[in-house]
């Protein structure tokens, strides 16, 4: 059965980057599920199971290319019991990227064509700024507006204190405290659930992210699992990324959980999440300063005057540290 494509977040945009697949016959499709090799595709005449050509398979630069989660892709139908074709991907106005794990300096497509990505953590034991930070820099530099959502809210004796940690860091994104056990807070987050629009929620494993989306959904669609009691960590869910469509017309991304999410090209989204560091830097005696050794540096003055955590600035060091790595790594496979 079809679906209006506005549904799935189609615009006029859409349709005028389309154009010249239209004019080839193809039909437009948003992915939905991406499996081994092939892809589950929404479309207006429905869902559709569908594979990359030849030629694209020739064409691309790299798995960066290839369809990902969210994006809206050119299909030639199939004939007879065979399966589409994915012809072409129209151009992401966002895409939420890492490096893939290993050690081999390669770029992984999360999601793409998101408006709004929900950044969920939670006030347990395993609650942590810095890795919240890490999220942070690549949601920044994924060009999509993240919102910061911390769950399991009735496990946090110091709600306020929480909150507080948490804008020290992001003080210009949105934070909203939640609990999906006792239904708490979930009027806050309607607000970006709005028809059209799609969310995706990136967090680490045993945050709740399946949890949310089922009660965001009103059934028990997602498996669960719980934490580990001895360390209250998570174990992995979600084992596939999933585009859901909403009860009330938004679309959810449902990614698995990360151990571990390694940095891809992401400099400008550094700068925007360490702006108090950005913004102290020309105060600094050097014009060059790295904030490390120098002296009459400012940023070191802040920390030692209680302004500023060294927390903080000590993993603003380790992430430009990883992205230099990442790109001696880059220029050398170049």
């Amino acid at each position: 059965m079809g679906t209006d494509l506005i549904t799935y977040g189609w615009n006029e945009m859409l349709g005028d980057q389309f154009a010249p697949y239209a004019a080839e016959g193809l039909i437009p499709g948003r992915i939905a599920r991406e499996h081994t090799h092939i892809y589950r595709v929404y479309t207006a005449t429905g869902d559709l199971l569908a594979r990359v050509t030849g030629r694209f398979r020739h064409e691309v630069r790299g798995r960066q290319d290839f369809p990902a989660i969210g994006d809206w892709v050119a299909l030639r139908p199939a004939t007879g019991a065979g399966h589409a074709q994915i012809c072409g991907v129209l151009p992401r106005k966002s895409r939420f990227s890492r490096k893939i794990a290993g050690t081999s300096p390669e770029e992984q497509v999360i999601a793409a064509n998101v408006d709004t990505i929900f950044l969920v953590s939670a006030l347990d034991r395993d609650f942590n700024l810095r890795r919240l930070e890490r999220y942070l820099v690549v949601a920044r530099e994924s060009r999509a507006r993240p919102v910061i959502v911390l769950n399991k809210a009735d496990l946090c004796a110091d709600i306020p204190g929480a909150i507080n940690a948490v804008q020290s860091i992001a003080s210009d994104v949105a934070v909203h405290a939640i609990s999906c056990t006792h239904a708490q807070g979930f009027d806050q987050l309607g607000t970006y659930l709005r028809t059209g629009e799609t969310v995706a929620l990136l967090g680490s494993s045993g945050v709740g992210k399946s949890t949310l989306i089922n009660k965001l959904l009103g059934e028990e669609r997602q498996r669960i699992r719980d934490v580990r009691v001895s360390d209250r960590r998570g174990r992995h869910t979600t084992t596939n990324r999933e585009l859901i469509v909403m009860p009330g017309g938004a679309l959810m991304i449902d990614t698995p959980g990360m151990r571990e999410l390694q940095l891809w090209d992401t400099a400008e989204g550094l700068q925007d999440t360490f702006d108090d560091i950005e913004a102290l830097a020309p105060d600094c005696f050097f014009r060059d300063c790295q904030h490390l050794e120098e002296p009459r540096c400012a940023v070191k003055d802040a920390v030692a005057a209680g302004r500023m955590s060294a927390a903080h600035v000590e993993s603003y060091h380790k992430l430009k540290r990883e992205l230099r790595e990442l790109k001696k790594k880059t220029d050398s496979r170049k």
